[in-house]
């Protein structure tokens, strides 16, 4: 019983910022889908497949990170900031349109990231290579958020 509920304890949160920032871009598909983009944008059907990527990696990693010894307060800690702006972003930038805001959150964002993929990296090494599409992926999101703000 103690397993189901630390894998739930892991997949549970994982889940709740998955559906919400789904549901705050889906919100705004009509109005972003609308927005001048640059030439060299992602085709829109990849970006779900990589954020699905991402959240199953972060489920993966946790669950056998902590089938072996608890995360420590600062992970922890790192892991609902990082939560909490994916979603605040999906928000501000799809629900409310703007791209401005927006831009800072999603460089928030990745400041929290590369914070919380270094906070891995000290901790365990190889979790931290499977989960370094997690800040490349934000950097990569940045740089189209600030091209959308600049050519709208």
């Amino acid at each position: 019983m103690n397993n189901v509920k630390r894998i739930l304890s892991i997949v549970l949160p994982i889940l709740v910022v998955a559906v919400l920032g789904s549901v705050f871009v889906n919100l705004g598909s009509d109005w972003f889908n609308a927005l001048n983009k640059p030439s060299q944008w992602i085709p829109n059907f990849i970006i779900p497949i990589v954020w699905t990527i991402i959240y199953i990696s972060f489920a993966v990693v946790l669950a056998l990170w902590t089938n072996k010894e608890e995360l420590t307060k600062s992970t922890i800690i790192l892991l609902i900031i990082n939560g909490v702006l994916n979603v605040l972003w999906c928000l501000i930038f799809f629900t409310l349109k703007q791209t401005f805001l927006g831009n800072v959150t999603i460089i928030l964002n990745l400041i929290f990231g590369v914070a919380l993929w270094i906070n891995i990296f000290t901790k365990q090494k190889v979790y931290s290579y499977v989960l370094a599409i997690y800040p490349i992926w934000l950097s990569i999101a940045s740089t189209l958020n600030l091209a959308l703000w600049i050519l709208n």
